[in-house]
């Protein structure tokens, strides 16, 4: 009789610790801290705090985001853990600017504006026209260089080029190359330019004392074909005294891009280097003309540490390039060599001469022979 009883404490044993395991499985871990939002009270939205500008709601933005939080984003958990200050500055040294002189300049230009009644009509009509060209300026001038330098980190240059070493481009670099008689290419940051736009050296501009010296570069990161950590150096202009390019000593002359076909994009880059003194660059000088890769084999590395003591970067502006039918002529006729090819090119489907009158032949065999644009018709 005690073994009904004796089986019935262990099964009930049994289920009470089978109901223990599961809940114990489903709890969650209780969070280290509060959750976003936790303190808003979201069965009365009324009674929150307005905002009632954009400004208002920017500055709480900003602050909400510098504010240390418990939980980690997802930049935190995937992205290279990188300390700025670790980085060496190799440029310029930042201009010396007067934080009071400043907001001075910007109340006075506020004053202006809201004293003028036709700007103000205008504002309020939306008939106001924006001078782009003084906002271009004025972006030059302040936030563009570092807008520059976030650009060129976002694009692995300073890694390639300088091994991790970075700078920011105070000089505005102006490149553009002519398409035609009348049209212009420009070269911004990232933007694309095909070899055919690039054939002739364009045309490069910049700001810059009269008795100053400096050095031009337009380099290729990603397209020797035998060493991966290799360029090839595409123009080359060295002593440049003031901003007449034109003046300066060719020291490589210019080659249009000839980014290998299925290689993908190719990142150029033009360095404007500020000199200190004339320098002896005898060493980097190629011959004119210069249709030898292995001649054109250069390290922007390796020459800006030969160069390091008279010469800072200055200017950056780069763009990027891939195959077209021009580079089939400069393989073929400048490089004398074949073309290297990285993808596979399928040929077209082989068919025999057409017969006049295909006897037994099958119902789609017209089809082999249409225009591939035409559309066919037929039962399949």
């Amino acid at each position: 009789m005690a073994a009904p009883g004796w089986r019935a404490a262990l099964y009930g044993s049994r289920r009470w610790r089978a109901f223990s395991t599961s809940a114990a499985c489903s709890r969650r871990t209780a969070p280290l801290g509060p959750m976003p939002n936790e303190d808003i009270d979201v069965s009365n939205l009324e009674r929150l705090e307005k905002y009632r500008s954009f400004e208002r709601y920017r500055r709480r933005a900003e602050q909400e985001a510098r504010a240390p939080h418990w939980w980690r984003t997802y930049w935190e958990h995937f992205g290279e853990k990188s300390d700025p200050k670790d980085k060496i500055d190799i440029g310029l040294p930042p201009p010396k600017i007067c934080r009071t002189q400043q907001l001075l300049e910007r109340k006075q230009v506020l004053r202006e504006l809201r004293a003028n009644v036709e700007e103000e009509r205008a504002a309020r009509l939306r008939t106001a026209r924006i001078p782009l060209e003084e906002v271009r300026a004025e972006w030059e001038r302040t936030c563009g260089p570092y807008h520059k330098q976030r650009l060129a980190e976002y694009y692995g240059l300073y890694r390639d080029l300088f091994h991790g070493a970075t700078f920011v481009p105070r000089v505005p670099l102006h490149v553009a190359y002519a398409v035609g008689e009348e049209d212009l290419m420009p070269v911004y940051h990232g933007n694309e330019v095909t070899p055919t736009e690039a054939t002739q050296a364009p045309e490069v501009t910049y700001e810059a004392d009269q008795d100053s010296l400096w050095t031009l570069l337009l380099t290729n990161l990603d397209g020797h074909l035998l060493e991966p950590d290799a360029e090839y150096v595409h123009w080359l202009v060295t002593n440049i005294p003031g901003n007449r390019v034109a003046e300066g000593q060719e020291t490589c002359p210019y080659l249009q891009p000839f980014p290998a076909r299925g290689s993908g994009f190719h990142r150029f880059a033009f360095l404007l280097f500020k000199q200190d003194k004339p320098i002896d660059f005898s060493e980097d000088t190629r011959p004119s003309p210069c249709y030898q890769l292995a001649q054109r084999t250069f390290h922007t590395f390796d020459f800006y540490k030969k160069h390091q003591e008279a010469m800072t970067p200055a200017g950056l502006a780069f763009f990027q390039c891939r195959w077209d039918d021009s580079v089939t002529h400069v393989f073929h006729q400048l490089l004398d060599m074949r073309e290297p090819v990285f993808e596979f090119v399928r040929p077209s489907p082989y068919h025999p001469k057409q017969k006049r009158f295909p006897h037994r032949q099958p119902l789609r065999y017209l089809d082999r022979y249409r225009d591939s644009h035409e559309p066919t018709y037929g039962i399949y």
